[in-house]
């Protein structure tokens, strides 16, 4: 490409593509391994409805990092699958910065394959309330066997 030429992905007015990386979902924000995801499910604070549960445990890592687990069980079809994933993700990608480090894996139930887009979003975010109001709870509370 030319110097002359501009490019084609960037957007205007900006130099770099995506300024504050908002709209990528890069490898260190993922759950990558079943060790990981064990540490998970071994000490999760737990938050749900009849669509979703969603797991958290802190991480230590100053960033929150996801998981999805969405089984041909719960849901049939890949293609719901894969739609329900990429939903999953777009949410995490433009709501991460509120999170705090934390590691998150969400499991799909049967019936999150009926939802549309933005009773899917309303319902993970309902989810993602109700898990920060029991984690919080949990940890503002004194321990009964110290």
């Amino acid at each position: 490409m030319h110097a002359s030429q501009p490019n084609p992905l960037q957007l205007a007015g900006t130099d770099d593509p995506q300024p504050d990386g908002a709209g990528c979902f890069p490898r260190r924000l993922r759950l990558l391994s079943a060790d990981e995801y064990q540490q998970v499910f071994a000490g999760a604070c737990k938050a749900g409805n009849s669509q979703f549960t969603i797991l958290a445990r802190a991480n230590g890592l100053g960033y929150p990092r996801l998981g999805m687990a969405i089984s041909r069980k719960a849901i049939r079809l890949a293609v719901q699958r894969n739609r329900i994933k990429r939903l999953l993700r777009e949410y995490f990608r433009l709501n991460k910065h509120a999170l705090d480090s934390v590691d998150l894996v969400i499991l799909a139930k049967p019936a999150a394959a009926k939802l549309d887009k933005q009773t899917l979003r309303n319902n993970i975010q309902h989810g993602f309330k109700q898990l920060a109001r029991r984690c919080l709870s949990a940890e503002t509370s004194p321990d009964p066997h110290p």
